[in-house]
């Protein structure tokens, strides 16, 4: 983490008032919540709409544990006699010491974007990295304006390569995240369509996750899903000094898997480089492509392809992404209640679908949001696509998912679809219908938190 005397945070800061008097305070690290203040932190407020973090500094420093703190100039009443940094804006201090410190810092990037998967990229292809290098990756979703700065400053001196996660909600913020960043290499995992609701359509949310590309250090990589034909269009003409790969399902991209054996708790692949097979211990095809990417960043960092197996044995996804365990009945749960949008529930259910060893497979799906004006039809053609033959029951949650219920009702028949408003009558019948030789998949957006059917079901 960040290690400074006051003096040169001021000086990164751009502090507006002389803290001469304070200039040898020792800082080490960076917190904006006065609940997770460790020994000599800098404290950082904002000044919100609903509450001002700024009440919470003078006891920061004198009871929390802070070393100093940042003050936003229009703010009234800064307190004396404390090693208060005084700037024009707190959120913009935090960037720009967030981007002096990365600037100093002799250290390799590896930045990944995309619609859905680059959290579990980013897991990826830090336990791929971490074969041959002390790796730091972006924690949970630190991933936007304040996360990704928040991430940089937790950086050690010692560590050789950061993995970090751009998120984005409108056009520019992952410009913005990239151009401090620097990466050496960008990954694009796909395009969906979370943040239709923002953006508005498919193409717009291609050119803003592009936007990686623009922080992109002298001859770095950027690594994409090749089977996207908007990737490979606004691509097709690129003349950047960074070189281009691809990875996906096709012969056409550079890697792809030529071999897909499934196992109980993953998959074992091989692909058209080599004759290594892989065995990757987490469900879904779509994760294959996910190892693809994070192959090929590693592989740009000098870690061989046959060493990687090695990481993967030991992988550990973020929380909810794909999550295998188990109910009160013995029933299998398949917890990927972190974020979705139709291409990814599209291939959550196509996983569930196609597994083998389940008498009764069963489906929980709650509303996906930020889909924007054609968010009903969305959800109704996920309950149309399922499959009667292969799923037994489906059970929704949320005022959007009446349509996906509607949808399936139209395949599967009224009986096996129910529908819900609330959680715990959904449990209540849900826990009906599994056995031990059942599968269950919980899937929604965050918003939903639909992690508590999964501990319901595990009581």
């Amino acid at each position: 983490m960040i290690q400074k005397t006051l003096a040169e945070i001021a000086k990164m800061a751009g502090a507006l008032n002389d803290v001469s008097s304070f200039g040898d305070v020792m800082v080490k690290g960076v917190t904006i919540d006065t609940r997770k203040i460790e020994e000599n932190n800098l404290f950082i407020p904002f000044k919100g709409e609903r509450t001002d973090g700024h009440k919470f500094v003078e006891d920061a420093i004198t009871n929390g544990g802070a070393s100093a703190a940042l003050w936003q100039k229009d703010v009234p009443n800064p307190p004396e006699d404390l090693p208060i940094i005084i700037v024009e804006d707190t959120t913009v201090a935090l960037q720009e010491l967030a981007r002096s410190y990365r600037n100093s810092l002799d250290i390799k990037v590896v930045g990944i974007t995309g619609s859905n998967g680059k959290t579990t990229t980013k897991d990826m292809t830090a336990d791929l990295l971490a074969l041959k290098f002390k790796v730091q990756k972006t924690e949970g979703n630190f991933n936007n304006h304040l996360g990704l700065p928040l991430t940089l400053l937790r950086l050690r001196e010692d560590t050789e390569v950061a993995v970090l996660e751009m998120g984005m909600s409108s056009k520019g913020e992952i410009e913005f995240l990239t151009e401090m960043g620097r990466p050496d290499a960008v990954i694009i995992t796909n395009i969906g369509e979370s943040h239709l609701l923002d953006l508005g359509s498919r193409e717009a949310i291609a050119d803003a996750k592009l936007e990686i590309i623009s922080g992109l250090r002298e001859n770095g990589l950027i690594i994409f899903n090749g089977d996207e034909p908007l990737l490979q269009e606004r691509l097709k003409d690129y003349n950047g000094t960074g070189n281009l790969k691809t990875f996906g399902s096709s012969p056409d991209n550079d890697l792809y898997p030529v071999s897909v054996e499934p196992m109980e708790n993953g998959s074992r692949f091989k692909t058209n480089q080599g004759t290594e097979t892989f065995e990757l211990p987490v469900l879904g095809n779509h994760n294959i492509l996910n190892a693809l990417a994070a192959m090929l960043a590693a592989e740009f960092l000098g870690v061989p392809f046959g060493k990687m197996n090695e990481g993967f044995a030991g992988l550990k996804l973020t929380n909810m992404r794909m999550e295998l365990s188990e109910g009160a009945k013995g029933e299998k749960i398949i917890n990927d209640a972190y974020n979705a949008s139709p291409t990814s529930m599209n291939a959550a259910i196509d996983l569930v679908a196609n597994l083998t060893g389940y008498s009764r497979k069963i489906l929980v799906l709650g509303d996906m949001l930020e889909l924007g004006p054609l968010e009903g039809e969305y959800h109704y053609k996920v309950g149309t696509s399922l499959d009667a033959g292969k799923i037994d029951f489906v059970f929704t949650y949320g005022k959007l998912s009446e349509m996906t219920a509607k949808g399936a009702r139209e395949v599967l028949g009224e009986e096996k679809v129910f529908a819900y408003q609330d959680k715990q009558a959904l449990s209540d019948e849900l826990k009906k219908h599994v056995t031990n030789e059942t599968i269950v998949l919980v899937k929604a957006s965050r918003g939903m938190k639909l992690e508590e059917v999964v501990q319901s079901l595990q009581k």
